[in-house]
């Protein structure tokens, strides 16, 4: 099973951070890799077991449950119903932690996932740089303003 861990420090205080990234169907709102995004047959976007279907900017699209949202430890949960990315049993955590003593946010992002022995070191390099890594990134120079 892959690994893939990213983290970062963003700054601005947790609560703020998670206004942003709580709703599952905000990603076009805060990642540069997203064109849109739509919750499927209209439920709420912080139903457990609601899916997100997106598109990306590069025209690829896919579709995400949500398994877990917890306001009190501010993360989710989520795994890839549908990918062009070629990856099986793939579960991702969000989570924000409280840095008290600056009032940052240390977030991270994490997925484990099956591949092709062959394209795993490919999937595992192009996940952290390009979806987690890059959406941090964009996260912190939101909130750098």
């Amino acid at each position: 099973m892959a690994k893939v861990y990213c983290s970062a420090v963003v700054p601005a205080n947790a609560s703020a951070v998670w206004a942003v990234v709580r709703d599952f169907n905000a990603l076009p709102n805060w990642t540069p890799f997203v064109a849109e995004s739509r919750i499927e047959q209209n439920r709420p976007s912080d139903q457990i077991g609601c899916v997100r279907n997106f598109r990306l900017k590069d025209g690829g699209r896919i579709r995400e449950r949500l398994l877990a949202l917890s306001d009190y430890e501010m993360s989710f949960e989520y795994s890839i119903l549908e990918s062009p990315m070629g990856v099986e049993n793939y579960v991702a955590t969000f989570r924000l932690i409280p840095i008290t003593d600056v009032d940052h946010t240390f977030a991270e992002w994490s997925a484990e996932f099956d591949a092709a022995p062959e394209r795993e070191d490919d999937l595992v390099r192009s996940i952290g740089n390009n979806v987690f890594a890059a959406g941090l990134t964009a996260l912190k120079a939101r909130f750098a303003r």
